[in-house]
């Protein structure tokens, strides 16, 4: 089978497209023939090895595929059933194995593409607006990358829990995406202050930033919650933030600063099914638009990281093997 692995760390260059042979499912495992996977920052992460990896290591952490074997003491899926993950390395690949109890079935209203494009990001989503800073009615929010796979995702989850939301934006094209996921406020960083605007239209400032930007927006997105408000950043799109001197939390009002990562949030089987199923039930039914703007084959892996760290593109990027 082909995948794609990386043997040193760098930019999209390092991107091999190997032959490797056909992996086989241990106890507890099922082997996936992939047809679609997703192409996220956490790769690009792992790729440039701000995140460690023992290489040769194949790149990639969401799918979705069919069963086509399984290992001893599989009992949650069998042979022809069509299941997602994320969180699991090595889907930049024709086949890969996966433990059985991070597969999650795929309901019959949803595509391959649809369930590969939803699982890391709309689980993200889910638990940044229910669980990480849980949105209330009437919340004022701020979620940068407004039209970026989440941030589009995010938004109708924080407008369907009754938040006003902000949103930053790089572009006029992006501007309306954003507005029409259901952002209140879109606000362009590339003409204007996103904060001096923010504070004019909030001036109690917000509950809540979501933040997967990182360095470039840090500082302003402290400078634009209210007291006791609450930072998540959740991602470094435009690098690592520098080291951070806590008191500045008190100065700024006893505001709170959470980096939560998925994997804490779908640690168990419950939690697992919980997000996945309310994120494609509601794909299914219409009510959680998907935006899947780029495919890729597989071996055009490098080109696709290319265009997701550019920072031009809006919504999902998948790999097909």
């Amino acid at each position: 089978m082909q995948a794609i692995q990386i043997l040193a760390t760098g930019g999209p260059e390092v991107l091999t497209l190997r032959d490797l042979p056909t992996p086989t499912p241990g106890p507890g495992e099922a082997l996936v023939r992939l047809e679609a996977s997703g192409v996220n920052f956490i790769d690009v992460y792992f790729r440039e090895g701000r995140y460690p990896a023992k290489l040769p290591y194949t790149l990639g952490q969401e799918a979705a595929g069919t069963v086509v074997a399984t290992g001893d003491n599989v009992t949650m899926v069998k042979a022809g059933d069509r299941v997602a993950w994320c969180g699991v390395p090595g889907t930049y690949a024709q086949l890969a194995v996966a433990p059985a109890d991070r597969l999650v079935q795929i309901p019959e209203a949803v595509t391959f593409q649809q369930a590969a494009g939803a699982m890391l990001q709309g689980m993200t989503a889910h638990y940044l607006a229910h669980s990480t800073y849980p949105i209330r009615r009437g919340d004022e929010v701020l979620i940068h990358a407004g039209a970026g796979g989440v941030g589009l995702l995010l938004t109708q989850m924080a407008k369907s829990l009754g938040a006003r939301v902000f949103t930053t934006v790089s572009s006029e094209e992006k501007a309306a995406l954003s507005r029409a996921a259901g952002a209140d406020e879109v606000i362009l960083y590339t003409q204007e202050d996103f904060a001096a605007k923010i504070k004019k239209q909030a001036p109690k400032g917000l509950n809540a930033v979501y933040d997967s930007v990182g360095k470039s927006t840090f500082d302003k997105s402290l400078e634009v919650l209210r007291p006791r408000g609450t930072l998540v950043l959740f991602g470094g799109s435009s690098g690592a933030v520098p080291p951070f001197d806590l008191i500045k939390l008190s100065a700024l009002g006893s505001l709170y600063i959470t980096r939560p990562t998925l994997k804490d949030y779908i640690a168990t089987r419950q939690d697992l099914e919980l997000r996945a199923t309310a994120v494609l039930n509601s794909i299914a039914d219409g009510t959680l638009k998907l935006r899947l703007e780029h495919t890729y084959p597989l071996t055009d892996a490098a080109h696709a990281h290319r265009d997701l760290e550019s920072r031009i593109t809006t919504g999902k990027l998948l790999l097909i093997p």
